[in-house]
């Protein structure tokens, strides 16, 4: 427990990274005792391990690196008490004057260089910075110049810090040898790669002067729209994006490829664009809402909101739409009933559950402005029916996170995750451990849970017939990266960064979607045949899919959440943790998914019991009520999730279009002057909206 803790405070994922940290620390300890003793060749595998042991941790323990530098312990600094110690060490031992002060002077000069670097960087940076960045639109005309080259213009500071690298090996020789002549190949090696660094980057500063402003970049993005005349946007802001948060996107894309009327995706925050999935769908991506207000989308009648974000009333104030909050996921969770909901026209769930949740809200929602659509991502999920068990049973355990705040938390990591997993190892099943996204994002202790149930399950893996397992995970690494790389180029996540991005951005083929799906396909083939029928897995990125996953169990554990809504749709049994001990009834009353899941204690008394449902299928009590379930929850099978959801767009999209005309039988009148009072509303939610993004 107390390794566990220490896991959680210092940002780190097992022992390993663990011993990496104190490696790391103890390096940096040693160096002024060594420099004060003075021990040359200690302080010299010191300083080795300080180095190795700070790129290391980059890689591995990101989260450790982000929390030094909130302790004022940033790279730059660290470099700069490297360089004072050895200084330190120098003088110690009696080195030459000239040969300190050189340093010195080397050493202060490749600093400076480092700071200018800096500068120039950031103007680049800033001059090349966009007022919007795009993707499937062709932006040839915009006249945006070439990025600088990677190696110039990425990692910059750490690439250029380690240039004092040559300075440092070459006094340390000299404090060896006596001699003054390593020092001076090092200092001049540091010195002269650092100003070439330098003389490089200015020339493409130069070239970043020529970026076109942004009324410009904004024209050409206008026209290109106006070529394209989008009819339905997607519409996402979250405050903290990641690629922890672009699920909900990315699980709309092929639901509005499918739509008859031609859709468009509207971002808020730039980082959001590397972590999107592959789409020939025009996506923006507008940080500002001045910019975002001179954007031409007055052909779209339809918006749809998969989440709710304070920037949502950016995209408000267009009056000529209907607006319409699709979620990402129904559940029994408060959010998926907000009454917030309310300032949309139209709120699409999957099934009655939903309207029935919203209902519950009492003269909040009105029962007209809730349309039942389904859930067009899950028609690919296979039935129970089709499923072919293994040598085990599988369990699938996708805990929620700890939530915004503690009274809306659901996750049973906290209360009984360790002890599930201790259990259900005891069982002799194999496991699959998806948490959600942001599990720890919050909570220590969600933190410190997960990393202990990573760790009880890396250690059964290797009871269980690990060296052949781990060889064939081993041969199957470079073709996933092959296949990765090529969804990678697909996705269009191309190197350079958003304005380079934008810059290359072309009309797609659209005949790229099968290749996508087949190589999609072939990355699970691969990756569940290599880990083998008895390994446990831990899934943490984006493939595998959630949906992969649901096709691989047998059975599901989970908290209150869409997951297990979506898990209703393949029939198959599925538990809800209880881990307040509730009375079953009570339970089930207040949760509608519990209708049809086994419920599990606290102490996990019943899961032996449970587990019968998949050792012996006939003992499936719940099977029934799951059938009765999957109808309430997601809607019926015919038509399909698909057909209803394009019908309500299109239902929508007319509604919206017949709403224009009866306000002015005159399509060619100025809108302006057509909807002076929609335009005055919109003005004041812009306001309003520029407002709360200060």
């Amino acid at each position: 427990m107390p390794i566990r803790w220490l896991c959680a405070a210092l940002r780190v994922r097992g022992k390993t990274e663990l011993f990496l940290v104190l490696l790391f620390g103890a390096g940096f300890a040693a160096l002024p005792v060594f420099a004060l003793l003075p021990s040359l060749w200690g302080f010299a595998a010191a300083s080795a391990v300080t180095y190795l042991a700070d790129e290391v941790l980059h890689a591995r323990a990101p989260g450790f690196v982000r929390r030094l530098a909130t302790l004022q312990l940033s790279r730059t600094m660290r470099f700069a008490i490297r360089t004072v110690m050895l200084l330190a060490l120098a003088d110690r031992t009696d080195a030459p004057d000239a040969v300190l002060i050189a340093g010195l002077a080397v050493f202060s000069v490749h600093f400076a260089l480092v700071m200018l670097y800096s500068a120039l960087h950031r103007a680049i940076s800033i001059r090349r910075g966009l007022p919007v960045v795009v993707r499937n639109l062709d932006m040839s005309g915009a006249g945006i110049p070439q990025s600088p080259p990677a190696l110039l213009y990425r990692r910059v500071l750490r690439k250029l810090l380690h240039l004092d690298l040559p300075a440092h090996a070459g006094l340390l020789a000299a404090l060896a040898t006596g001699e003054g002549y390593p020092a001076g190949i090092g200092y001049a090696l540091t010195t002269g790669l650092s100003v070439a660094a330098v003389l490089a980057l200015l020339r493409h500063f130069r070239a970043a002067r020529r970026t076109p402003g942004r009324d410009e970049v904004i024209a050409e993005v206008n026209r290109q729209l106006a070529g394209y005349r989008p009819e339905v946007a997607l519409y996402f802001s979250f405050a903290a994006v990641s690629r922890d948060f672009m699920y909900q996107v990315n699980m709309w894309i092929e639901t509005l490829e499918q739509l008859d009327r031609r859709p468009v995706i509207v971002l808020r925050e730039k980082a959001s664009f590397r972590h999107l999935s592959r789409t020939w769908i025009p996506v923006v991506c507008v940080p500002k809402a001045d910019d975002l207000a001179e954007l031409d989308l007055s052909g779209v009648r339809v918006v749809l909101y998969p989440g709710n974000a304070g920037k949502n009333v950016h995209m408000l104030r267009v009056a000529e739409a209907k607006h319409v909050f699709i979620g990402h996921g129904d559940s029994d969770k408060l959010a998926s009933s907000n009454r917030v909901s309310k300032v949309y026209d139209e709120i699409w769930v999957a099934g009655r559950a939903g309207r029935d949740r919203y209902q519950r809200v009492r003269h909040a929602i009105s029962d007209e402005a809730i349309v039942e659509v389904g859930r067009p991502q899950l028609s690919p999920i296979r039935l129970h029916a089709d499923h072919t068990p293994g040598p085990l049973p599988v369990v699938l355990y996708a805990p929620t996170w700890e939530g915004w705040s503690d009274d809306d938390c659901h996750t049973s990591l906290i209360p009984m995750g360790v002890p599930l997993i201790e259990k259900l190892l005891a069982e002799n099943v194999r496991v699959i451990y998806k948490p959600h996204p942001l599990t720890g994002k919050r909570s220590a202790e969600a933190a410190a849970a997960d990393q202990a149930i990573r760790a009880l399950l890396r250690a059964d893996n290797e009871q269980r017939d690990a060296e052949r397992t781990e060889a064939a995970v081993a041969a199957a690494a470079p073709r996933l990266q092959e296949i990765q790389a090529r969804l990678d180029e697909l996705a269009g996540r191309g190197e350079g960064d958003h304005t380079q991005q934008t810059r290359d951005a072309r009309v797609p083929d659209r005949s790229g979607a099968a290749e996508w799906q087949a190589l999609r396909a072939e990355w699970h083939r691969v990756f569940w045949e290599s880990r083998g029928p008895v390994r446990h897995n831990v899934i943490l990125k984006q493939l595998p899919t959630l949906y992969e996953c649901f096709d691989q169990a047998d059975i599901l554990i989970s908290d209150v959440s869409s997951v297990v809504a979506d898990f209703v749709a393949s029939l198959k049994p599925y538990v809800l943790t209880n881990a307040h001990d509730l009375a079953d009834e009570e339970f089930r009353a207040a949760y509608t998914t519990a209708g049809g899941a086994y419920l599990l204690d606290r102490e996990c008394t019943r899961l032996p019991e449970i587990l019968d449902s998949v050792r012996a299928p006939h003992h499936d009590p719940m099977a029934a009520d799951r059938r009765t379930l999957k109808e309430y929850v997601l809607g019926p099978d015919h038509p399909t999730s698909m057909e209803r959801f394009n019908t309500a767009v299109n239902a929508l999209a007319e509604r919206a279009v017949r709403d224009l005309t009866d306000a002015h039988p005159d399509p060619h009148a100025d809108p302006d002057r057509v909807f002076p009072q929609q335009r005055t509303a919109s003005a004041g939610l812009l306001d309003l909206g520029r407002a709360g993004s200060a």
